[in-house]
């Protein structure tokens, strides 16, 4: 005899209330086994095809290890410390260029500016906390950084968690499997089956979607000669993910970045808005309906949501399980909202007098 429902959400509601308890206290503890196991989760179909080729699972494993540990080396060589070292420039240089930006009105709109004008005042009192507070800001991030994720123990556990996930993965799946409740095993697995398309559409094809965005848009922008052509296509490429935000950053900061470097050279400013057009172009008729689809039901907005209470809730920890969580409850409100549909309290009695 299977326990009665409302015993079943009084278990449920528990073991929901000790995963956030859990989360809340231990999510820094946690963040090297969260990423470890992502990491494991994205490339599982890579190892199931590696199988399918006549591979071991341990032969599988070894060879994706091999191949992240050089490509991880190649981007620690040859794209990590230009990125960093731009990064620095364009804070350092952020200054300067609110400095040039006022001198550019004062000459050609010289009535926004007035001495005596509130927006004159603001720029100023902007400039000055730009000035003085921009090594402090830096400083803070980088401390706060450092503390919220210790970078070493992330080098070190991370890579062994990714391996031993990915080694046991379809064993641990069967596992979890054989633990359901018999009872409401087959409606779980198709919640797992729905959340995992999801996950699977959403997460790997718009992690595809901005890792090629992301590099054309620096291989574009410093192919023309744009000073931090590298930090703006990584800005642009780390927020697409998100339709039209990241066209919109990366297009706004890089028109303005092209604005103050090639004044006067139009061809090479529109240069810079073509490149940001095209790859608008090529996301939304090629890349997004290819690798993403139109189906996968996460709407920008219930992203942003997501993003900012798991951030707010539980920090760095929350923001990386935002989407998961954000997509398994998509799914749920959906299936939730057919039963709904389906039943008494939606058809009421006029169905049934009507049959």
């Amino acid at each position: 005899m299977a326990l009665p429902t409302s015993t079943q959400f009084r278990y449920w509601g528990i073991a929901t209330a000790i995963f956030v308890v859990v989360m809340w206290f231990l999510g820094d503890v946690l963040l090297p086994f969260i990423i470890g196991s992502a990491i494991a989760y994205f490339v599982d179909p890579v190892a199931d095809r590696l199988e399918s080729w006549g591979l071991s699972r341990v032969a599988a494993t070894f060879v994706i290890t091999v191949a992240s540990i050089l490509v991880v080396v190649i981007l620690l060589l040859a794209v990590v410390p230009a990125l960093i070292t731009q990064m620095v420039d364009l804070a350092n240089t952020m200054p300067q260029l609110f400095q040039d930006l006022r001198g550019f009105i004062n000459k050609h709109f010289p009535s926004l500016l007035d001495q005596n004008s509130e927006a004159h005042k603001a720029l100023t009192e902007i400039g000055q906390t730009l000035k003085s507070r921009i090594g402090d800001v830096l400083k803070t991030v980088l401390g706060s950084a450092a503390s919220a994720i210790n970078v070493v123990v992330l080098l070190v556990i991370v890579p062994v968690v990714s391996v031993y996930m990915l080694l046991d993965w379809d064993r641990m799946i069967g596992r979890i499997d054989q633990l359901l409740p018999r009872d409401h095993a087959p409606v779980i697995r198709q919640l797992a089956t729905d959340i995992d398309r999801v996950l699977a559409s959403f997460v790997r094809g718009m992690g595809t979607v901005c890792l090629i965005l992301g590099t054309y848009y620096a291989v574009a922008l410093m192919a023309v000669g744009l000073q931090f052509g590298l930090v703006v296509g990584f800005i642009a490429g780390l927020v697409t993910f998100i339709p039209y935000l990241g066209a919109l950053i990366g297009g706004l900061l890089a028109i303005g970045l092209a604005l103050f470097q090639f004044w006067g050279s139009w061809g090479s400013i529109a240069l810079v808005a073509g490149i940001f057009a095209i790859g608008q172009v090529v996301e939304g008729n090629f890349l997004t309906p290819k690798l993403v689809g139109n189906s996968v039901g996460l709407h920008p907005v219930w992203l942003l949501l997501a993003l900012s209470v798991f951030g707010s809730m539980f920090g760095f920890v929350g923001m990386l399980v935002a989407v998961p969580v954000a997509a398994a409850l998509g799914v749920l409100a959906r299936f939730g909202t057919e039963q709904y549909l389906q039943s008494r309290l939606y058809k009421g009695l006029s169905e049934q007098d009507a049959e």
